[in-house]
């Protein structure tokens, strides 16, 4: 798909400097350095400031009084003006304005810390379809790698407390040696068609009116063509024929890389399974585009910036070649 890296997340640039990770001096030097730029994170949160219809992202100089809170700072690489760019996990901060019950859906709550006027901590999935992709990339990494060490801080292998190692890439175990590094879950997002029409479901617990692509985890021993397949039999019931590649995008809540496929349907009785759909239909590309006008009232457009609207844009576009 030649449109692939458009995608939200995708295409945004960052040199990431892998070789530089086990350098601690000179990264030291670097975070140091006046055109450094420190990126607070506050609980999955990413520090951003300017309207809400234009966000920014809010990095901080050397010694900010908000890094002060960091617990675990992170080179996330290089931008092509030759900033060095961290990421700093200050999650043990406390805010006056912390909602006591947050959307358990979409948190569109925002934090702001005492005298850094205009910026304040926004939920990224709020925010990602608005930002450049370079800026994208640079939260979206920030978010799952500062979210991978608040949920793996013990060896899996012994259960010692383990240590950050390779300017925040790694965490090794002090008690047994083991290393360990961050993971990613793979994720199949599949655009199902048949004829002119598009296989949608919704999930158990969505917000009234929201559907999308079907999606599910990737199994050990499995490829990716056959994830498909199985994802679509189990949760709808249809059988699916070819299977190809389209896009990938990483989707850091908390660490997913969604494989974006299309597959042909080789029928279209729909057998849901309850536990994992509420409701699947099938939706012509005139209603497909009716709902990405909000003029279907029956469902809305997916959300911007997610790979499942992506992808369907595509196919209305046809433009997944």
């Amino acid at each position: 798909m030649r449109h692939a890296e458009e995608v939200t997340f995708g295409g945004g640039g960052l040199e990431r400097r892998a070789e530089l990770r086990g350098d601690a001096e000179g990264l030291a030097r670097m975070a140091g350095a006046s055109h450094a730029r420190h990126l607070p994170v506050w609980r999955g949160k990413v520090l951003m400031q300017g309207p809400e219809e234009a966000p920014v992202l809010a990095p901080q100089g050397a010694g900010a009084a908000v890094l002060g809170h960091a617990g675990l700072q992170v080179f996330l690489g290089e931008t092509a003006d030759g900033s060095a760019w961290f990421a700093h996990d200050i999650s043990d901060w406390e805010p006056e304005d912390t909602p006591e019950q947050p959307d358990s859906f979409l948190d569109r709550s925002e934090q702001h810390y005492p005298g850094l006027e205009g910026a304040r901590f926004i939920e990224l999935r709020a925010a990602m379809s608005r930002l450049t992709p370079l800026e994208a990339e640079l939260a979206a990494t920030a978010r799952a790698i500062t979210g991978w060490h608040a949920t793996h801080g013990f060896c899996a292998k012994c259960g010692a407390k383990s240590e950050v190692a390779c300017a925040g890439w790694e965490r090794r175990c002090p008690a047994c040696g083991a290393h360990h590094f961050p993971r990613t879950d793979p994720v199949v997002i599949m655009l199902i068609t048949h004829g002119n029409s598009v296989l949608m479901g919704r999930s158990p617990g969505w917000p009234e009116g929201m559907y999308s692509l079907l999606a599910g985890f990737m199994e050990p021993g499995e490829t990716i063509e056959a994830a498909v397949r199985r994802e679509v039999a189990e949760e709808a019931g249809v059988p699916v024929g070819p299977v190809r590649y389209l896009s990938s995008q990483p989707w850091p809540f908390p660490a997913s890389l969604m494989i974006g496929c299309h597959g042909e349907a080789t029928a279209t009785e729909i057998t849901l399974d309850p536990k994992e759909l509420e409701d699947a239909c099938w939706v012509t590309r005139e209603e497909m585009l009716d709902t990405f006008a909000g003029l279907n009232p029956a469902m809305k457009p997916a959300r911007r910036g997610a790979i499942a609207q992506f992808l369907l844009a595509n196919w209305l576009a046809d433009r997944l070649d």
